[in-house]
């Protein structure tokens, strides 16, 4: 202490001494730079080149009097130079030492800035003892290292005048000499050191050098507060000095204490005009400064805070990213998102009736949501997120981890007034994800086929590893279609691929036995080993009649290729193998489990299947199989049946075994990372046919027929795959009919489509509904010409896709037009087709969207026709309603009136109506009850198969995520053997290309194809009256291999009613003891009929004839 008071006076202030290091520091240096600025430019000047002399560089080329060219050397570089472009890359952030270097030099003024905080507590100057002040010793460490950078950037500093008066440099005049003249004079003075706080206008460079800030909103932001924030506590720490010091011409008698907080609240509320008046500045110093700082501060708060708000307001509300949970999988929506589509998705996909489902759902869209969306999201916040970003850029990717997700959706608009654009966009989508990850699977929607092409484009596209596209006009074409040959069909397929809640009737109705149907579902489980060895009709027959499951189809693996194929309803040559997969029609996944615990020796004699449960045997079979699978992991590879796979609903654990699972379209799945199924046609017996039983190849199928009898021997008649029937081109022009040609052909049992687009309307894509009934399991003489009313420009654009085709004819006209609808005798057609047009959704209401379809469907049932031949024609086949016998013909009926108005009237006409808006059903039917917000599979339209939407589609994105077979089992019923060979044939632009008859391709021939069997007349005849429709499927299945799933039911057929109506309910997979009547007919899955020549004596061919001439073509209706 003594030697501090002998070297250092408290009561005398130096503070002239640490301002006058400063000063002399920055004039001193200033001076110096101008003097040798000033030499530079008297003695050091460069003399100017003459006029007449080419500037060249250093390095050009120049001739000499030889007149060879020769390169002038290249000048050497001066030391000072080197020294000037190393410091400069020592201090810029382009190498990791330069960025090393910046960020620590910004820290350690952050440092400084807290040593003089933590100061700011003593007296303004006081004597110190350097060894024994801690802080001051760090704060001379501090300045050092910035006196050694200040020195970088001098060297590096191109222009040193501007770098002597640059904010950085003025900061380290006024800081770091004081430093030293603190250790000189073992005092200490706060002094200007608070000007360290202008280091952090430069925090914003400082995190766009490490990569932090990257969008400008951010960046802004950061300046923005960095700038507000260093002004305010360079301010305060001004007004701490002056006001903690006192003015200097009074001997600084007049201070006033405040501390640091204080002074930064002073600041605040000046800033801020609240002014309360309980601090303020007493010193002429202070005040002089705070006149100033008000006029400057002032402004800068009024102009930055709002800012301020405004950036933070506007950060994107949806912008973090996705934190993925360890044990949950997550899959990524991306694509057309919206109230409608996000509902639709979740309401299938959550669905209570599933398993629990064990995936979070992020969706991830440019636009933030709306209110509407945002409440729907909030209510399922457990199980989704939402990110405002797009799949085409790779941050935004990065974001969602789609690296790391379980699949990818991508939902189209299925109401955009341009489906080729809309297809284009989510090809674009595929592309960019896959680019940024190639392994990701991927599931989209697409509305045109023919788009479907440019996906084979990209290279890791690969539905081999569970890549899928859901085209939208294919199935929803391919569904119409399968009405035309089985009237109802489309409903069937569409309440077995959705999740529908179970809604208990009451009342014994037609909508009990609906609703009953609705809850079924398809399901996939591996067959217990007791059925190994035995047919599928043997299977089959065993799992309706003891375990009361529908099994439609098998799973037929190769174990050398991987690959797999469906084999839908296979004849009795195959016979079931060890760990095969069958496709169960049921009404839970509890169910379905019967079929894997099934066992002959303890469930034989069990007649309630619900007691059908794991039993011993099982349980010794599992543990065998668990031994296999130690002793494969010591021994080395082996072959286990019933491999464990992994579920799609994100669950590790599995129920009841190890070695099996349940795959349910609608909640689990067990797609493996080899092996995907096949969607090559409908299922493939894997019987050979002898070359004998092959029909004639090159020759006409039916002498007797003008078209097949104009096919020579050249023609080929299927196309190159054998799944369809072929025709050579044919120009429009000889497809055309006049009304007048249309007339006079008489058509009948042919199928009418409606089309209502125009030249300028996109494409509907025709072909998919033509392939279908065109599929070469039929035989000739059983394809149903299909007449295409509409105009004429709109088919031409089409033509090129359907000129392969046969049986395809053209009437220009509209369907609006009765006189054309009675030229192609709509009254006597199969089916009527009433497409609904592609550019609707330019209206304002979605009520006008279907305008066109819903009035061509009032205009045909409103028409009247002459047919007395065909009421009796629908007499003699049996497809009266329950009210009107065999006895009842146009002449004998008491009431003439009521029979000819049941095959004189256009609403008995069979009809399907394509509607855009599912809440415009409601305008079809005049007499039904439905609410207008009716679901629309509880509407009687949709269950009578008379509507169809393609909203009922939006099920299969959840059905294909959750099992890969799903969307091959359905793809394989409904579009009559689309196959990707076919597909990257139709990809080269030049349509379908014959084929010869070969036996392999006419062996393609050999699948099963819907049918609709009548009651009333054929093999079914014996149970039509209170049958068991149990005892119907045996027999069916046993003498002609028929599969039946399912009943097409008069609405009446049950009630007593005097006036019962002709429309028709679909009932599907009825429970073995339901009774049946005498009008019903029966869906069923029908094999290739080889020799369709030589069985149609038979009674089973017979009704099937009928069927195919004049199906329900005139039917009695209710009377006015």
């Amino acid at each position: 202490m003594d030697t501090m008071d002998a070297n250092c006076n408290q009561k005398e202030r130096m503070w002239w001494a640490f301002l006058t290091s400063s000063f002399v520091t920055f004039v001193g240096g200033l001076v110096c730079i101008l003097l040798w600025r000033l030499g530079a430019w008297l003695f050091c000047r460069v003399a100017e080149k003459p006029a007449e002399v080419v500037a060249q560089s250093p390095s050009a080329t120049k001739m000499q009097d030889t007149g060879v060219f020769v390169k002038s050397p290249d000048p050497e570089i001066g030391w000072m130079t080197a020294v000037k472009d190393w410091a400069g890359v020592l201090i810029s952030a382009q190498t990791v030492t330069g960025r090393i270097l910046v960020v620590l030099v910004f820290l350690l003024s952050l440092g400084a800035l807290v040593v003089y905080l933590l100061n700011s507590s003593d007296q303004i100057e006081k004597c110190i003892v350097f060894s024994q002040e801690t802080l001051l010793q760090v704060d001379f460490g501090f300045n050092i290292i910035f006196l050694l950078y200040f020195g970088l950037r001098f060297i590096a500093a191109n222009d040193k005048l501007w770098f002597w008066l640059e904010l950085n440099s003025l900061v380290d005049f006024f800081t770091v000499p004081p430093v030293f003249v603190s250790v000189y004079l073992n005092r200490s003075y706060l002094g200007l050191r608070f000007l360290r706080a202008l280091r952090l206008i430069q925090f914003s460079e400082i995190l766009q050098f490490l990569n932090v800030l990257k969008t400008s909103n951010s960046i802004k932001l950061v300046t923005l507060l960095s700038t507000f924030f260093s002004t305010w506590l360079t301010a305060a720490g001004f007004i701490h000095l002056v006001e903690n010091s006192g003015d200097p011409w009074l001997d600084f008698k007049n201070t006033h204490p405040l501390t640091f907080m204080e002074c930064m609240y002073l600041l605040m509320v000046t800033m801020s005009t609240v002014g309360y008046g309980d601090i303020t500045a007493t010193t002429s110093v202070g005040r002089a400064f705070m006149v100033l700082f008000i006029l400057g501060g002032l402004a800068m708060f009024a102009s930055c805070v709002p800012e301020i708000i405004e950036l933070i307001g506007s950060r994107k509300k949806y912008g973090g990213s996705y934190s993925a949970i360890s044990g949950r999988k997550h899959v990524v929506v991306c694509g057309h998102i919206t109230y409608e589509s996000v509902s639709n998705f979740l309401k299938d996909f959550l669905h209570k009736d599933r398993d629990d489902v064990n995936v979070e759902i992020i969706f991830l869209h440019p636009l933030p949501p709306n209110l509407q969306l945002e409440a729907l999201l909030k209510r399922h916040f457990t199980q989704v997120e939402f990110f405002e970003g797009s799949v085409l850029n790779a941050g935004d990717l990065a974001r969602v981890k789609i690296e790391d997700a379980d699949a990818c959706l991508i939902i189209a608009n299925k109401y955009c007034n341009n489906p080729d654009a809309e297809d284009a966009a989510n090809i674009m989508r595929v592309i960019s994800i896959k680019n940024y990850c190639s392994h990701v699977r991927l599931i989209i929607q697409m509305m045109q086929y023919h788009n479907k092409a440019y996906l084979l484009n990209i290279p890791s596209w690969n539905w081999k590893e569970g890549d899928d596209v859901i085209c939208l006009a294919e199935l929803k074409l391919g569904f119409i279609a399968q009405s035309c040959l089985a009237p109802g069909f489309s409903t069937v397929m569409a309440n077995l691929f959705a999740m529908r809640s179970t809604v208990l009737m009451e009342e014994d109705s037609w909508q009990k036995h609906y609703l009953g149907g609705v809850a079924a579902e398809m399901y996939t489980e591996y067959l217990s080993s007791a059925f190994t060895g035995m047919s599928f009709p043997q299977v089959s027959e065993v799992c309706f009649a003891k375990l009361r499951l529908l099994l439609i189809a098998i799973e037929l693996k190769d174990h050398n290729t991987k690959d797999k194929q469906i084999l839908i309803n296979p004849n009795s040559s195959y016979h079931i193998k060890e760990g095969t997969l069958g496709f169960f029609i049921a009404q839970s996944a509890k169910e379905v489990r019967r079929a894997y615990f099934y066992c002959k020796q303890c469930h034989g004699d069990i007649k309630q299947p619900d007691k059908i449960k794991k039993c011993k045997c099982m349980q010794a079979l599992e543990a065998q199989a668990n031994n296999k699978v130690n002793v494969a992991a010591l021994e080395g590879p082996t072959q286990v049946v019933a491999p464990t796979k992994k579920k799609r609903n994100g669950n590790s654990n599995e129920l009841d075994s190890p070695k099996r699972n349940i795959r349910n379209f609608h909640g689990m799945t067990s797609r493996g990372k080899k092996g995907r199924v096949i969607p090559v046609s409908l299922p493939i017996s894997p019987s050979r046919l002898p070359d004998s039983s092959l029909p004639p190849i090159n020759s006409p199928s039916l002498p007797n027929n003008d078209e097949a009898r104009d096919l020579d021997c050249d023609t080929k008649k299927y196309d190159s795959t054998g799944m369809f029937h072929w025709c050579p081109s044919r120009d429009q022009e000889k497809a055309i009919l006049s009304r007048n040609e249309a007339a006079m052909s008489v058509l009948s049992g042919h199928v009418v489509v409606c089309i209502f687009s125009t030249a300028d309307s996109p494409l509907i894509g025709l072909r998919n509904l033509v392939m279908p009934l065109r599929a070469s399991n039929f035989s000739y003489h059983e394809l149903k010409t299909i007449v295409l009313l509409g105009d004429l420009d709109y088919i031409k654009r089409e033509w090129d896709m359907l000129c392969n085709f046969p049986k395809v004819a053209v009437l220009p006209g509209s369907p609006m037009c009765r006189a054309d609808l009675r030229a192609v005798n709509v009254n006597l057609c199969d089916m009527c087709v009433i497409l609904s047009p592609n550019n609707q959704s330019q209206e304002q209401d979605p009520c006008l969207q279907d305008k066109e379809a819903i009035l061509c469907s009032l205009n045909i049932k409103s028409m009247q026709f002459d047919d007395s031949i065909g009421l009796l024609q629908a007499n003699s086949q049996g497809f009266l309603p329950p009210g009107f016998n065999n006895a009842f013909s146009p002449a004998s009926s008491p009431d003439n009136n009521v029979s000819r108005r049941g095959s004189t009237m256009g609403s008995n006409v069979p009809m399907i109506t394509e509607l855009v808006n599912d809440g415009n059903v409601q305008f079809l039917d005049q007499d039904d009850d439905d609410d207008p917000d009716t679901e629309l599979y509880l509407t009687q339209p949709f269950a009578c198969g008379t509507a169809f939407t393609i909203s009922v589609l939006d099920s299969l994105m959840s059905a294909t995520y959750f099992n890969d077979n799903a969307l091959t089992l359905i793809r394989t019923l409904i579009t009559g053997g689309a196959t990707h060979e076919l597909e990257q044939i139709l990809a080269e632009g030049s349509g379908m290309r014959g084929g010869y008859s070969t036996p392999e391709t006419l062996r393609n021939r050999d699948r099963c194809k819907v049918a609709q069997i009548p009651m009333m007349d054929g093999p079914f005849q014996a149970f039509g009256n209170g049958g068991c429709y149990g005892d119907l499927f045996v027999s069916a299945l046993k003498s002609y291999n028929l599969l039946a799933f399912g009943i097409y039911r008069f609405r009446d057929a049950e009630c007593n009613t005097k006036n019962p109506s002709s429309k028709r309910y679909v009932i599907t997979n009825p429970p073995y003891e339901f009774k049946l009547c005498t009008t019903d007919m029966i869906f069923c899955l029908q094999q290739f009929d080889r020799n369709p020549m030589d069985m149609r004596s038979n009674s089973f061919s017979q009704s099937q004839s009928h069927l195919m001439r004049g199906k329900q073509k005139n039917r009695p209706t209710k009377k006015k």
